[in-house]
């Protein structure tokens, strides 16, 4: 079904349609100075399309929540566990309502933690509830910032990896993403990169304005434009849209936000006696107690589903001894038990997406998976978890395995943090094999990054934490040597292409 929503006006007066059809197929990125009006086209956007598809918010001020009276949205408290927030995810999918997770008064940490879990819980849903949501992101690049900030690196994984799963593999599953930014410089380029249409509102800086151009190819010396635009006017691209770049004036909104625009308003009267006013304190002041908001500090999502994994214990009644009855769930021997851990935790590595992926997200599936196999008994701490995914991922034979230089190596690789356990062990297994060098972006892959530089600043790390001495031959191949081994590996191309990365089209 084919349905055109008017977002304003064209040159001319004539109406300025989007094709909401085309829309969920290639997305929508809108970017626009603080001011510009990108709040209010998001708003437009909402409110038109309302009637025709289910819509997913992510609301970092709490603007969209008075969506709610009119249109009907459920707002969702972002103050929750991450296993909350999954789950209501996930029954947002199957029940296909419109929703809004306002994240106010969230620090931006635990912003990009809830949108981050809320995000993956839409992405996760099982197939039959794949139906079209459109998922708006608004200030998108606080959730996929294109280089670190003040957060913490596992909390801007955990997020940028959520945005480029909607904008990168969202479209299979139905999620249609439409992000917008105050700052496309700011802004993750591999998220901003798959969206197919654009609307392009005033700003100021070089680099942003430079970028707008390109991506609606444009000259770079046309970019001066987009200093003129007046609020509420955007230039227009992508097959959503129109053809060619066409500048459009959104129209009006039924709804509004809670906040505004600041307005000049006159001074009161200042009284005779301010001063007294401002330094003498009221009695009050004293006797009322001083509240300050502390938003309670969310369980770790690991302990949650530990606790979820633990088999039900046993009623208290009686139970009648009838041995025609099989057990259902029958205890499994030491050996069976670690059989089937062992075939789940190779499933879940088998998957090539699978190295780019965070160990919690890997974690959530592994325990997921080990309650279908009927696996009984506690579940395998998550230290014990990263341990062996970093033992898997390097690749080590049993004979290796059971070799002493292994052995030391398994206890070197405690110096080094959790993340990082998997790519010196890579490197620690080719050294006792005296295997190549691996290349930079084998080792990047191993760290769960598609970065060849992060994976050179890895060594480096290795190099300063006294674990590894690294130098080159005469060809300019890289040896990585192990003093505590006493072992090296042999010369390797550090920018040899990884055969074993999925290539692009194989992600999408």
């Amino acid at each position: 079904m084919k349905v055109g929503i008017d977002m304003g006006t064209v040159q001319g007066g004539q109406p300025a349609k989007l094709d909401i059809e085309e829309l969920l197929a290639t997305r929508l990125l809108v970017q626009g100075n603080s001011g510009s009006g990108k709040s209010h086209l998001l708003r437009r956007l909402l409110e038109q399309s309302a009637p025709w598809v289910q819509q997913v918010i992510i609301d970092p001020e709490g603007d969209f929540v008075t969506l709610s009276d009119k249109y009907g949205h459920v707002v969702v408290d972002g103050e929750r566990t991450e296993a909350e927030l999954i789950g209501i995810a996930d029954r947002i999918r199957r029940h296909r309502v419109s929703c809004v997770l306002t994240l106010e008064g969230l620090d931006v940490e635990q912003q990009m933690r809830a949108a981050g879990a809320f995000l993956n819980g839409l992405f996760d849903a099982d197939r039959e509830f794949w139906y079209p949501v459109l998922v708006v992101v608004d200030e998108a690049q606080m959730f996929a910032p294109a280089v670190g900030g003040d957060v913490s690196e596992d909390a801007r994984k955990v997020s940028l990896g959520a945005m480029t799963n909607l904008m990168c593999r969202g479209r299979k599953r139905g999620l249609a993403g439409v992000i917008a930014t105050q700052r496309l410089a700011k802004l993750a380029k591999n998220v901003a990169a798959e969206a197919s249409n654009f609307l392009m509102g005033r700003t100021f800086l070089d680099i942003d304005m430079a970028r707008a151009a390109d991506l609606l190819g444009m000259d770079r010396r046309q970019a001066e434009m987009f200093r003129d635009l007046q609020r509420g006017n955007f230039v227009a691209l992508g097959p959503a849209l129109s053809r060619r770049p066409l500048p459009i004036v959104i129209g009006n909104v039924e709804t509004s936000a809670r906040s505004s625009s600041p307005l000049l308003m006159p001074l009161p009267d200042a009284p005779q006696d301010v001063e007294d006013l401002i330094f003498t304190p009221d009695p009050e002041e004293f006797t009322r107690p001083m509240v300050r908001r502390t938003p309670p500090a969310p369980r770790p999502t690991t302990d949650i589903l530990a606790e979820l994994s633990r088999s039900t214990p046993a009623s208290d009644a009686p139970v009648s001894a009838d041995v025609s009855m099989p057990s259902r769930h029958a205890e499994l021997s030491a050996e069976e038990r670690e059989e089937r851990l062992s075939a789940v935790l190779s499933e879940i590595l088998a998957d090539p997406q699978a190295a780019y992926r965070t160990d919690s997200v890997l974690y959530q599936e592994f325990l997921v998976r080990a309650r279908m196999r009927r696996v009984s008994g506690p579940p395998m701490p998550m230290g014990e978890f990263r341990r062996r995914v970093a033992v898997a991922r390097a690749g080590v034979d049993e004979e290796t395995a059971a070799s002493e230089g292994w052995q030391t190596a398994l206890s070197l690789s405690v110096r080094v943090s959790d993340d990082l356990q998997g790519v010196f062990l890579l490197l620690a297994k080719a050294a006792l094999r005296q295997e190549e060098c691996p290349s930079d972006m084998r080792i990047a892959r191993a760290y769960g990054t598609h970065s060849a530089r992060r994976a050179r600043r890895l060594l480096g790390y290795f190099e300063e934490q006294g674990l590894v001495v690294v130098h080159t031959d005469f060809s300019g191949k890289r040896i990585v040597a192990f003093p505590d081994l006493e072992a090296e590996t042999r010369p390797g191309d550090p920018n040899q292409v990884d055969a074993e990365a999925p290539s692009q089209s194989a992600a999408e």
